[in-house]
């Protein structure tokens, strides 16, 4: 222990972390760079931050203030200690509806500030895209605005008075005329009245710089407003006193169509006398689909508000009539408005790639020039950008003159980051020839105080120096930002990655094969940073149930990145902190499709995994759980799940068999099936057992052939899914078959009984198909690419046919469709297989349009599987449901068992967590007559477990409505 880090423990009450995990968590922000800290203390209170003042400025430390590290400027990392105040100092102290005032602390989180003035009809103006993760000590620090700032203007507009502690301990309230000025402010101000009134240009989203004029006496000599935009290098904020503003009771969307973003800049402007909400602009290139906009190549949102959804549809109808518009849309629909504003909110993390995948990068994220000026200015951006061999895809604040773009700066060489210099450099020059700020919302940080001497001179960079002497004359808060500042290009957070690829197992097809570039994906936008899920959303479950930032998908890609740095993480892939980092990783996958810029953490925690042991000894779990096809496969064929049962329904035995597969204690082992799927399907086409055949070998009817997998979970565990499927996919008028089991020459397809090309083969018996995703999930990938090779040689008469290939278990289908072909990327054949997957639900749409599935006329309660949200989706499965009237949505997040993860030793409380945020309140709120559906077998599991809840297969509700029989729920 070092004697800084000593002293802090002695003094502070709150947290101290000066380990590997906690400084290289917070070695990056939302920027371009990367500063190591010394360590981190999480303080508790005002005291605990004087305390940790104390000691740095004994020690000559400095000193960094972070909230939610979502800052784009490089301004919320530091070489010294770095205070946390998400963890503790992150409460709502008051809220006064009369006053319309909130008394927060720095850590609070926007979104919970929002949801505690809502009820009053109240909101916080100020609302970045990083809303649901920001805090307000943050949104003070930047002086932080969104997309509402054409109607409530920036932070720093909402701030009333702060409580400050100074870098020499002085504790200052800061307000109006003067309040709280530390010594000297007043006199060094007023001896500068003449450059106070003149040396600042007069736009909206004026944020580079210290905001001097504040301390105007036209302008209330207002120290707190000055205070705001200052990054953390004059005081610490404690504590504040902001404005709230009154919410309209309704809104309403005009979505106006533009040819190209030129367009929509010009008439951006004109909009703003009409007194709307939100004037933001974006381009097609930045939306997923175009087909909920109206006709255009760009596109300004333009919100209104009134009393009643009348007054602010009028008022967005007035908005179209007046704008020159191509196309327009007015939407009043709140739920669709979410879904067009989540569009907008992604921007931010999606912007990070071009449409052909190259990494783009923030740097000049957030420059401003006076709105009726911007379409000149982005004419002539696009023009520098040009003249540079660059590409980026403006977007943002458009009634503001605010744009954020992300630029394809090459930042891994010396040529590319020369050329990033110099395009600074020029386009500093362009803002200011066009009267403009050089940041608009995100501070300058290091990426532009490096420039102020070109907006402001060097006389009032002077100014602005003296001012920070005043607040701070040691230089212990944040030094390098804002004055005396960093190089632009120097700490670049990617000149410490290797240069040449790793090597690794999956193939990173999005990446070029490199798990580098997979890693850099995260930005540090932190939308896993979330403390709930809206709609459908999943990521990252884990973070919500512990809070703690290396349990979020941000967290581990930040010490993916320092493991392969190398410097704070030293031991590579033997890293004790990445392994338990990613030990509560569930592998929901939700981050692939949830996060902007698509951080695939399950197939990281699978690399780690299978670098991490290799020829080392595994967790009793990876044996237990990862290898369960094989231990499954075993009892079936000595027909022994019989005995299994009865072994495990003895306490005792179940302990015992617990305690060495390292499976958690509070876990129930499920109960093996004593007849397989195939073994059922067997009797079944042989027309033995007393069961009907319904049509014979090989399905009924002349319909189309569909190959139904029968993978683990349905073929040992849930038999009766295969078998519902089996009769509804037949009722539809298709024909139904198995995969074969033994190597075809050529088809037939699915009898299992064909000569095999490979006559050991039959030595060794008949063989499986199987996905290997148990095998993936544990890191055991050498396994899983002999497992998933044996399988496409299985399948090869399939792919050879016209057969879709119809996957029950959602889990299997994601692997099936994913990680089979990134991990056998060099196989032709994975691909091939991949591309014929399909759900139960597409099978139906997309092989029996025709059919009609039974009325069931319930409704329904449950989770979407967290695979099928992010790897398959569930449009059809929407549509199916519309079809048998099964009504209402099932809920979003994570069910928490989540394959092998729930049931592995130490992971119960986090699994139970998770199925406590939305899938047991779902069940246990809905009403007597409702179908509980999950598709997969951890769901179905978790809630029997948890909730004593029994969860079907949408195939076993349909298949029980063909017979009239409709089951019931419960125990």
């Amino acid at each position: 222990m070092t004697d800084l880090e000593a002293r802090l423990r002695a003094v502070v009450r709150g947290e101290v972390g000066f380990d590997v995990t906690s400084r290289a968590l917070t070695t990056m922000d939302a920027s371009n760079y990367r500063r190591v800290p010394a360590g981190v203390v999480a303080p508790r209170d005002a005291d605990d931050v004087a305390a940790v003042l104390a000691v740095c400025r004994e020690r000559g430390v400095p000193v960094v203030a972070r909230g939610g590290g979502t800052s784009i400027a490089g301004q919320a990392t530091g070489t010294g200690v770095v205070l946390d105040f998400t963890r503790h100092m992150n409460r709502l102290v008051a809220l006064d509806p009369e006053a319309r005032t909130a008394v927060v602390q720095p850590g609070l989180v926007l979104d919970r500030l929002q949801e505690a003035a809502a009820p009053h009809g109240l909101r916080f103006g100020p609302d970045p895209s990083t809303h649901g993760r920001c805090t307000l000590g943050g949104m003070i620090g930047n002086n932080s605005c969104g997309s509402h700032s054409v109607a409530w203007g920036t932070t720093a507009d909402s701030v009333r008075e702060l409580d400050v502690v100074t870098a020499r301990g002085g504790r200052l309230r800061l307000g109006r005329d003067w309040a709280g000025a530390p010594d000297g402010l007043r006199d060094l101000a007023e001896g500068e009245l003449a450059r106070l009134r003149t040396g600042f240009p007069e736009l909206p989203r004026r944020i580079s710089g210290y905001a001097l004029d504040a301390l105007l006496p036209e302008n209330g000599a207002d120290v707190a407003r000055s205070f705001c935009g200052s990054e953390g290098t004059l005081g610490i904020l404690t504590e504040a006193v902001v404005r709230l503003v009154e919410s309209p009771r309704a809104r309403a969307l005009a979505v106006l169509g533009y040819a190209d973003e030129s367009a929509a800049a010009e008439a951006a402007s004109g909009l703003l006398p009409l007194g709307p909400l939100t004037v933001e602009g974006m381009a097609a290139d930045l939306v997923p689909s175009t087909a909920d906009l109206p006709r255009g190549g760009a596109w300004l949102f333009v919100e209104t508000g009134g009393e009643s959804a009348g007054e602010a549809h009028a008022r967005a109808e007035a908005i179209v009539r007046a704008a020159d518009v191509l196309d327009a849309r007015v939407v009043t629909d709140p739920a669709e408005q979410r879904a067009l504003w989540r569009i907008r909110e992604d921007a931010s993390g999606t912007a990070t790639r071009m449409p052909d995948g190259t990494e783009a990068w923030p740097g000049w994220e957030d420059c401003a020039v006076p709105p009726a000026r911007l379409g000149a200015y982005l004419r002539d951006f696009r023009a520098l950008m040009a003249a540079h061999g660059l590409r980026g895809t403006p977007y943002g604040h458009f009634g503001d003159g605010c744009i954020h773009v992300r630029i394809d700066f090459d930042l891994l060489t010396e040529a590319g980051v020369a050329r990033f210099r110099r395009f600074s450099e020029e386009l500093a020059d362009l803002v200011v020839t066009h009267g403009g700020s050089l940041s608009g919302e995100h501070g300058d940080g290091q990426a532009r105080a490096e420039l102020l001497p070109r907006m402001y001179g060097a006389d009032m960079v002077g100014l602005f120096e003296r001012v920070k002497g005043v607040w701070d004359p040691d230089d212990l808060l944040n030094p390098g930002m804002l004055v005396r500042p960093a190089p632009l290009d120097s700490g670049l957070r990617f000149s410490v990655l290797p240069r040449e690829p790793v090597d690794v197992a999956f193939g990173y097809p999005a990446d070029g094969g490199d798990f580098a570039a997979a890693v850099r994906r995260c930005v540090g936008v932190a939308k896993c940073r979330t403390t709930s899920v809206s709609g459908a959303g999943v990521m990252c479950p884990s973070f919500r149930a512990t809070g703690a930032e290396e349990h979020s998908t941000r967290g581990r890609a930040r010490l993916l990145h320092e493991m392969l740095a190398g410097e704070v993480v030293t031991d590579g892939w033997r890293s004790e902190e990445v392994r338990d980092a990613l030990d509560l990783c569930l592998s929901c996958k939700g981050c692939r499709s949830d996060c902007p810029v698509g951080v695939d953490m399950a197939t990281y925690k699978a690399e780690f995994l299978h670098r991490h042991y290799a020829g080392r000894r595994r967790p009793a779990a990876h044996h237990a759980l990862g290898r369960l096809p094989v231990w499954l496969r075993a009892v079936s064929r000595t027909r022994t799940a019989w005995l299994v049962n009865a072994l495990t329904a003895v306490r005792p035995l179940a302990r015992a068999a617990k305690r060495l597969g390292g499976i958690a204690p509070e876990r129930e082992i499920p109960r093996l099936a004593t007849r397989t799927f195939s073994r059922w399907w067997e009797r079944r086409r042989a027309g033995g057992g007393g069961e009907s055949a319904r049509g014979g070998a090989g399905g009924a009817g002349r319909g189309p052939l569909v190959v139904l997998w029968p993978d683990t979970f349905t073929e040992h565990l849930s038999p009766a899914v295969g078998q519902a499927a089996v009769r509804v996919l037949e009722a539809a008028g298709l024909r139904v078959a198995l995969p074969p089991t033994l190597r075809l020459e050529k088809p037939p397809v699915g009898d299992g009984r064909t000569v095999a090309l490979d006559p050991l083969t039959l030595l060794r018996g008949r063989g499986r198909v199987c996905c290997g995703l148990t095998y993936v999930s544990t890191g055991q990938l050498d396994r899983a690419r002999a497992v998933m090779r044996r399988t496409l040689d299985l399948m090869e008469p399939v792919l050879e046919t016209d057969a879709p290939v119809v996957v029950l278990e959602p889990s299997c289908a994601a692997a099936l469709r994913t990680d089979v072909p990134e991990l056998l990327h060099d196989d032709p054949r994975a691909a091939r297989l991949a591309a014929k997957v399909l759900t139960f639900a597409e099978t139906l749409e997309r092989h029996a349009p025709g059919w009609t599935p039974p009325c069931v006329d319930r409704p329904v309660a449950g989770q979407t599987h967290c695979h099928q949200h992010a790897v398959l989706g569930d449009a059809a499965d929407r549509r199916l449901r519309e079809a048998a009237l099964l009504t209402g949505e099932l809920s979003g997040g994570c069910c928490g068992l989540a394959g092998n993860f729930g049931f592995e030793k130490g992971h119960f409380e986090v699994s139970m967590a998770c199925a406590e945020e939305q899938l047991l309140p779902s069940v246990r709120d809905a009403p007597d007559d409702t179908v509980v559906l999950a598709d997969g077998y951890s769901c179905r599991t978790q809630l029997q477990q948890l909730a004593g809840v029994r969860g079907r297969h949408v195939a076993e509700v349909l298949a029980e409505a063909l017979d009239g029989a409709p089951g019931r729920e419960g125990a």
